[in-house]
């Protein structure tokens, strides 16, 4: 915790998101003010904008901005996870910002209205091991895809230290849950659902997590959260299932993803 408080660090950090994210249009992050950089003080670019919860505050009206904003927050959080390794561990609405352009020639609705995304505060991130990533990710797939036995196995993977008392037992309720999921009756349940519900059986049955790794899972959780409120058909685990289904790391997923996100 105290490593948050450290605004020095968050400079740092600002400017790793910032070199991360420099070839998209949509997504920003304030610069920090050198030489105004030190560990109690941190000046920072003023950015202009409106909190994203206005919008998924918002009932009614701008569903095409709404969707964009959670097409990009989805492909924002995917590109940190899957390409850097570098996530902002901290993304609830009050830490995003959005700003709309208008054209100029909007009245004769020639070019349509897009969403800038900003990200602010982002004292709080995760990096994952090799092993803890590859496992994260398997167990997304399973989640997204209704397994329940690899996604309990690879939870209890989660952790270098596994004191679960009865692991066996974790597994097979995880596999039951996922089994009634799987079935007409359940197939209403989100994924997303299935991942609290799961969590849920993470501290019953005492199963260790990693304190990165646990921050990387509920930030996802955070994300989708709000970006169902934005759009209820746009799917993050779905979105996840399908870009680890087409592409294998790095390379071939920073292709993917900037190509989703071209302009």
């Amino acid at each position: 915790m105290m490593s948050q408080v450290d605004l020095a660090r968050e400079a740092a950090h600002l400017s790793r998101f910032i070199y991360n994210f420099r070839r998209w249009k949509d997504v920003s992050f304030p610069k920090p003010v050198y030489p105004l950089v030190h560990p109690a003080v941190l000046v920072e670019t003023f950015e202009h904008g409106e909190s994203v919860s206005h919008y998924v505050d918002e009932l009614e009206g701008n569903d095409r901005i709404k969707s964009a904003l959670a097409h990009i927050g989805t492909h924002a959080l995917l590109k940190m996870l899957l390409v850097d390794n570098f996530v902002h561990a901290d993304m609830h609405p009050g830490n995003i910002l959005v700003r709309v352009a208008r054209s100029k020639r909007s009245s004769k609705k020639l070019f349509k209205t897009k969403p800038h995304v900003i990200f602010l505060d982002v004292g709080m991130t995760a990096e994952l091991s090799k092993n803890d990533r590859i496992n994260l990710l398997e167990f997304f797939k399973a989640v997204a895809r209704r397994d329940g036995r690899t996604a309990a196995e690879c939870t209890l993977r989660l952790s270098k230290k596994q004191n679960c008392p009865h692991p066996e037992a974790f597994i097979q309720e995880v596999k039951k849950s996922f089994d009634f999921w799987g079935t007409p009756e359940g197939d209403v349940v989100h994924p997303a659902e299935c991942m609290q519900q799961l969590l849920e059986q993470v501290r019953r049955h005492r199963v260790n997590v990693d304190g990165n790794v646990c921050t990387v899972m509920v930030t996802v959780l955070v994300l989708e959260g709000w970006q169902r409120k934005l759009d209820p058909d746009y799917d993050v685990m779905h979105t996840l299932q399908t870009l680890l289904l087409k592409a294998d790391w790095a390379e071939s997923l920073s292709y993917t993803i900037e190509g989703l996100m071209a302009p």
